[in-house]
C-alpha cells in the first residue's frame, strides 16, 4: 500500500517585526490589546492589580473636579486584603518633606513603596499627574527633613531595629530560584531592594491569607474606642495596656473593686426552646474500651469548672478517671476495689470542695481516695462503728463463704455479718451536704437517713432520721437525698429571713412510697411532708433537684417538675399547712418504662431524664418552658440503655453513660468550651 507523502507547512519568507525580541515585549505590556480576561489572570499570576476598563468618562469628570474617588468601605477591603503590607516600613520609607525652592512651602507627599496601586496627585494648575516610586534624591549635605516624628495610628515605636535592615540590599527576582517570578509587577523586573522584597513578601501572604472575621472587628471596635474623645495621654496608656496582654483594656481593670485573680462573672445563656446545639465528640473513656469494664454505673464531672475530670465507674468494681479535653480525652489513672461492688449512682462521689472521691457500696466500710496525693485509704471501722480485725474478709471469696455459712447466700445488702460487729448497714444512697461538704446523709435500711460528720474526718454518724412511710416492705426504702440550698437566685426558697446562707440547714428525702420528707437538720424534725401526685406505694425511684425546681421520676416513667412552693417551710404558727401538697407544674411523659437517672445542668435549664430498661429512652428538657428538645437525640444517635447521666461544671459538656460501657460525649455549642 502506497502511503500518501507528508504535507510540509509553507514558511512565509516574509520577516515579522513581532519576533523581535523589544516588539514581544512592547506587545505584552500594552493592555489596550488585552481582553478583560486576559488582564484578570495576569493580575492573579504577578499580583497587578485589576481594573476593569468601564466607566472612563467618569473618572476622567472626577478627576477635573478633583474630587476623591476612595471611600471608607475601599479603605476596609484593602485592609482586609493586602492591605496591611506597609506596617512594618519604616517612616522616612512612607513619607518626605518637599521643600523646594519651586514653589516656596514645604508639603507632604506620600510615598507608596512597594504597593499595588500608585498614588496619583493631580496639581490644579497643569492638570497633569505624577506618579513616585521611589524616595527623591536630597540636596548634597542635607539630611531628610522632618518637622516632627510621624507614626501610624495605635502603634508603637519599634523595641529594637536591626542594622542589617537599613543597609541597602538587592535581591534578583529573575536570577534567583524561579517562585520569586511570581512577585514581579513587570515582565522584565529583574532587581529590587530588600525591603520591598519583604513588602512583597507581606502582600502574597495577605493574599493568599486573607483577614479573619474576628481580628477585622476587634480592630474596627478599638477604632471606636479611639475615636471616643479621650485624651492623647490615656488614649496612649490605654493602648499599651492593651498590647502588653489585657485584650479589655484600662477601662475594664479599672472599672470594678474586686481582684484582678478573681474569676469573673461568666457571660449568662438563654437557651431557645426545641432545638439545642450539640455535636459528638470522641467518647470519654475511649482509651479503656477495648478492655471488658461491663456496664457503666457513675459518671461524673469534677465540680471545679477549673479542672477537667470526669469519673466514671463500672460494674467490675474499677473507678477511672480521664482528662477531657474534647479531642483525645486520655487516662489519667485507675483504681480497683474488688471488695466493694458499684451498684448506685451515689456510690462514687466528689467532695464538695474537689480533693477527695468517696467510694461506697453494699458494704458497712468505704474508701476514701485523695486526688491531690493519689493515695486512697480503707475505713474499716465504717461509719456505725463495725470493726474487720481480719482483713481477709475484705476478699469477695471470703464475704461468699460466711454468708452461705450463716445462710445468707441470698441477702446482697448484708455486708458485715456476724463477724463485722453484727451490724448489717451499708451505704445504698450518700449525699454531701453542699458548699463546705462538713456533713454527709447516708440512707440507710427501714427508712433512717444517717448524718455523718465529714468535717472532723472520722466519718462518725452524730444523728439519724426517719421517715415513719418507708419503714415496711413492699417497695419502701429511700430513693433519693437532696439538700435544698437556703437562697437561690431568685430570691429566697425557704423563707429565712436572716439573709444569711445556711447550705446544711434542710434535707429532701423521697421514699418508695413517693413521699417527699423535708428535715430541719438541726432540730432533727420534719418540717413538712407531702405525696408526689399520681405517686403509689412503691411508684417514687428518683429525686432532684435545682434551684428552685424539683423533679420526681416514677416506675410509669411520668417525671413530675415542681417549682419553689415544694421546697417552701411553713411559720411555726402556720400548722396546718405542714402535709399540704405542692402545685404540679407539668407531668412529663416522653418516657414509658421506669425512670433510672434524673440530672440538672448546672443554671438549671436543662433536665436529663433516662430509663435503663428500654434503648435509646433518654431526653433533654428546657426548664423555662417544660419542653422536651425535639432536635436530639434521632433514631440514629447510638445511645443504647442509658445507666448514668452527668453535666460538666459548666454545662459545656454531657456525658451518658450506658449498659456497654462506653460513655458518649458530646459538646453543648450554646455554653461553649
Amino acid at each position: 500500500m502506497v502511503k500518501n507523502p507528508r504535507k510540509r507547512q509553507k514558511i512565509s519568507d516574509r520577516y515579522d517585526p513581532a519576533s523581535s525580541k523589544e516588539a514581544k515585549l512592547s506587545k505584552l505590556l500594552d493592555d489596550e490589546n488585552k481582553d478583560e480576561e486576559e488582564r484578570r489572570l495576569e493580575s492573579l499570576l504577578f499580583g497587578k492589580k485589576y481594573e476593569p476598563k468601564v466607566q472612563e468618562k467618569g473618572k476622567s469628570r472626577q478627576a477635573e473636579s478633583g474630587e476623591d474617588t476612595t471611600t471608607d468601605e475601599s479603605d476596609d477591603d484593602n485592609a482586609a486584603v493586602g492591605g496591611g503590607g506597609m506596617r512594618h516600613l519604616l517612616d522616612q520609607d512612607l513619607f518626605f518633606v518637599d521643600d523646594t525652592a519651586a514653589n516656596g512651602s514645604s508639603s507632604m507627599a506620600f510615598q507608596a513603596t512597594g504597593s499595588h496601586s500608585e498614588l496619583e496627585d493631580t496639581d490644579s494648575g497643569s492638570g497633569s499627574s505624577s506618579s513616585s516610586w521611589s524616595t527623591p534624591s536630597l540636596p548634597s549635605g542635607q539630611g531628610p527633613l522632618y518637622s516632627k516624628s510621624i507614626t501610624a495610628s495605635g502603634s508603637k515605636p519599634p523595641a529594637w531595629v536591626d542594622p542589617a535592615d537599613t543597609q541597602p540590599t538587592k535581591v534578583s527576582l529573575l536570577g534567583g530560584a524561579s517562585r520569586l517570578r511570581k512577585l514581579r509587577h513587570a515582565v522584565d523586573e529583574d532587581e529590587i531592594t530588600g525591603r520591598e522584597y519583604e513588602t512583597r513578601l507581606r502582600d502574597k501572604f495577605e493574599r493568599l491569607n486573607p483577614e479573619p472575621a474576628w481580628s477585622k472587628n476587634f480592630r474596627n471596635s478599638k477604632r471606636r474606642k479611639t475615636a471616643g474623645g479621650r485624651d492623647d495621654e490615656d488614649l496612649g496608656e490605654a493602648r499599651d495596656l492593651e498590647e502588653d496582654g489585657d485584650p479589655e483594656g484600662l477601662e475594664t481593670l479599672v472599672s470594678s473593686s474586686h481582684g484582678i485573680l478573681k474569676e469573673r462573672r461568666k457571660r449568662i445563656v438563654a437557651l431557645p426552646r426545641g432545638t439545642i446545639a450539640l455535636e459528638r465528640v470522641r467518647d470519654a473513656n475511649h482509651s479503656t474500651q477495648c478492655s471488658t469494664s461491663g456496664e457503666v454505673k457513675v459518671v461524673s464531672f469534677h465540680p471545679k469548672p477549673a479542672v477537667p475530670v470526669l469519673c466514671v465507674a463500672t460494674s467490675d468494681r474499677r473507678v477511672s478517671l480521664f482528662h477531657i479535653d474534647g479531642h483525645l480525652s486520655p487516662l489519667l489513672t485507675t483504681l480497683h476495689v474488688p471488695s466493694l461492688p458499684v451498684l448506685s449512682d451515689s456510690s462514687v462521689l466528689y467532695h464538695p470542695s474537689g480533693n477527695s472521691l468517696l467510694i461506697s457500696g453494699p458494704r458497712p466500710f468505704f474508701y476514701t481516695y485523695d486526688l491531690q496525693q493519689g493515695t486512697s485509704t480503707l475505713h474499716r471501722r465504717g461509719l456505725w462503728g463495725t470493726g474487720f480485725d481480719d482483713s481477709s474478709i475484705l476478699t469477695p471469696s471470703n464475704l461468699q463463704k460466711r454468708r452461705r455459712r450463716n445462710g445468707q447466700a441470698g441477702n446482697t445488702t448484708g455486708g458485715g455479718g456476724s463477724g463485722g460487729g453484727g451490724n448489717t448497714e451499708s451505704i445504698s444512697h450518700a449525699s454531701f451536704s453542699p458548699g463546705t461538704g462538713s456533713m454527709l446523709a447516708v440512707a440507710g435500711k427501714g427508712g433512717n437517713v444517717h448524718l455523718v460528720d465529714w468535717k472532723s474526718g472520722a466519718g462518725q454518724v452524730i444523728g439519724n432520721l426517719r421517715c415513719s412511710s418507708s419503714g415496711g416492705g413492699g417497695g419502701g426504702g429511700i430513693k433519693g437525698l437532696w439538700w435544698i440550698p437556703s437562697s437561690t437566685v431568685n430570691g429566697e426558697v425557704l423563707g429565712d429571713r436572716t439573709g444569711c446562707i445556711d447550705e446544711e440547714k434542710h434535707l429532701a428525702v423521697l421514699t418508695g412510697e413517693a413521699e417527699v420528707y423535708i428535715w430541719d437538720v438541726g432540730q432533727r424534725r420534719c418540717v413538712r411532708r407531702w405525696k408526689d401526685e399520681g405517686g403509689y406505694r412503691g411508684a417514687g425511684r428518683v429525686l432532684a433537684g435545682s434551684n428552685g425546681w424539683i423533679a420526681i421520676g416514677s416506675t410509669s416513667g411520668f417525671v413530675n417538675i415542681y417549682g419553689s412552693d415544694a421546697m417552701a417551710t411553713p411559720s411555726i404558727d402556720d400548722t396546718h399547712s405542714t402535709g399540704r401538697n405542692p402545685k404540679l407544674l407539668k407531668a412529663l411523659g416522653q418516657l414509658t418504662t421506669p425512670i433510672s437517672t434524673l440530672k440538672f445542668n448546672h443554671d438549671s435549664q436543662i433536665l436529663a431524664m433516662a430509663s435503663k430498661d428500654k434503648k435509646d429512652a433518654l431526653r433533654l428538657v428546657h426548664l423555662p418552658s417544660l419542653t422536651a428538645f425535639g432536635n436530639w437525640p434521632t433514631s440514629s444517635t447510638p445511645l443504647g440503655h442509658v445507666t448514668a447521666v452527668d453535666f460538666a461544671a459548666r454545662s459545656e459538656y454531657v456525658a451518658v453513660g450506658n449498659s456497654r460501657g462506653k460513655v458518649l460525649l458530646y459538646h453543648l455549642k450554646d455554653y461553649g468550651a
